[in-house]
């Protein structure tokens, strides 16, 4: 996680209400820090998921576009610091989207330029167009709200669509 992820994060999540919600945590691993302290401090369960096993991964995929979970199965799924190291963010979102309970929050943060930082890969710079045209993509989410937040970080955050 880089500087000001944490409080981007922060930010996005203040559009989930409730106690006790799921929270999926899509690139988990610690590398430097953790959105675990963010999530548990409102009350809510942390899952972490990554394709690399190791501290603070709770389930580990090989697979970053085929989640071992079902479903419709978390009420929130968050993101930081990840998008750019994935390879077909295409094929990426939806899954995200696909484990998201309806009427969830989907909230991601990442980059719109930084420097290169291979980890193992770095591959995207979004723009809010982008993102946009991503989170149009999946055909499930709405109530979008997509900002450059500082010279190098972007967020994004939608609800999916009630069934």
């Amino acid at each position: 996680m880089h500087d000001g992820a944490l409080a981007h994060m922060g930010g996005l999540l203040e559009r989930a209400t409730g106690s006790g919600l799921y929270c999926l945590d899509v690139g988990s691993l610690d590398v430097n820090g953790t959105f675990r302290p963010l999530v548990e401090g409102r009350g809510w369960h942390y899952t972490g998921l990554d394709i690399e096993p190791g501290p603070n991964v709770d389930i580990f995929t090989d697979d970053p576009y085929k989640f071992p979970i079902g479903p419709d199965a978390y009420d929130v799924v968050i993101s930081g610091s990840t998008m750019e190291h994935v390879e077909a963010i295409w094929l990426w979102l939806p899954e995200l989207v696909r484990v998201l309970r309806p009427g969830g929050l989907l909230a991601i943060v990442t980059h719109w330029q930084i420097v290169e930082h291979r980890y193992p890969v770095d591959c995207w710079r979004i723009l809010p167009d982008g993102m946009r045209f991503l989170f149009d993509r999946t055909e499930q989410l709405s109530e979008y709200d997509i900002r450059i937040v500082s010279g190098t970080d972007i967020v994004g955050s939608a609800i999916k669509w009630a069934n």
